[in-house]
């Protein structure tokens, strides 16, 4: 089943919306003390020769925010091994605590899916793309 959203922004838009939305949740979890999990489906080799199951496994996510010596928190988006330019030149935003990173995240969320950061996604996707080309 499609979303919504699938219909009117490319899939690059959607997989960093459903990052976001992970971000998100890791940050809620960690300011209310609990685990956040997401679980992936993984293909292994079975004891039995040639055969593969399904197993499901937890998939690490790591923050996209670090802390300052001065107690605030940095957020930087990335797509791909690309930072992405929240404005112009600033590749991050600072917030004063973890509970403002919420905010922060939720709104980066919805200028993604409003597709505000289109050209920025667009130059990242670009340079991500021509580092699997061959000469």
């Amino acid at each position: 089943m499609k979303s919504w959203f699938s219909h009117l922004h490319p899939k690059s838009d959607l997989k960093l919306s459903n990052k976001l939305w992970e971000q998100i949740q890791l940050a809620k979890s960690q300011i209310n003390g609990q685990p956040f999990v997401v679980t992936r489906f993984r293909s292994v080799k079975d004891s039995a020769p040639g055969l593969r199951k399904q197993v499901e496994m937890p998939n690490r996510i790591r923050p996209c925010w670090v802390f300052t010596e001065n107690g605030k928190v940095c957020v930087s988006i990335r797509y791909g091994s690309w930072t992405l330019e929240l404005a112009k030149g600033k590749p991050s935003v600072e917030v004063a605590s973890a509970d403002e990173l919420v905010v922060v995240l939720e709104t980066i969320k919805q200028a993604v899916e409003a597709g505000e950061l289109d050209n920025q996604i667009a130059t990242a996707a670009a340079g991500l793309k021509s580092g699997f080309q061959r000469d």
